[in-house]
């Protein structure tokens, strides 16, 4: 079968028939429309990277904590609402500044562990980290 006009004479067609070539990419358009949504089902994060390694608690570092019951802790000691902006405005005023790590219980409401936070970023605290539990 030859490709070419009806005619019988012996000239050389010069136009490419571009019909296959529509086909091929028409058929890609729609492997790439289907593919591409499976590919691509998730949000894109960077997530931060997390190591296993035990902290080494330093003297000068804050265990602040939580309770269930939205009680404050500074150093396993109790510590009233009023008290907090003072003692971390202290703590801001040190130097070299200490880290606050906040140990928050997973019952609590999640209010009084951001009130406690934005009280450590009023006061000028700039190395604030959370105490987890690793899973077993």
């Amino acid at each position: 079968m030859a490709i070419g006009t009806q005619d019988t004479s012996d000239e050389v067609m010069s136009e490419i028939n571009m019909i296959p070539f529509i086909d091929v990419m028409l058929v890609l358009l729609i492997i790439f429309i289907i593919t591409v949504p499976v590919i691509q089902h998730a949000v894109n994060i960077d997530l931060p990277q997390v190591s296993v390694e035990k902290v080494q608690d330093k003297p000068e570092n804050i265990r602040f904590s939580v309770n269930a019951e939205g009680q404050y802790f500074w150093n396993d000691q109790r510590l009233a609402d009023g008290e907090l902006e003072g003692r971390l405005s202290a703590a801001a005023a040190q130097d070299p500044q200490p880290e606050l790590h906040i140990r928050g219980d997973k019952a609590v409401r999640y209010e009084r562990v951001a009130l406690a936070m934005a009280a450590a970023q009023k006061a000028g605290l700039r190395k604030i980290g959370f105490i987890t539990e690793p899973t077993p």
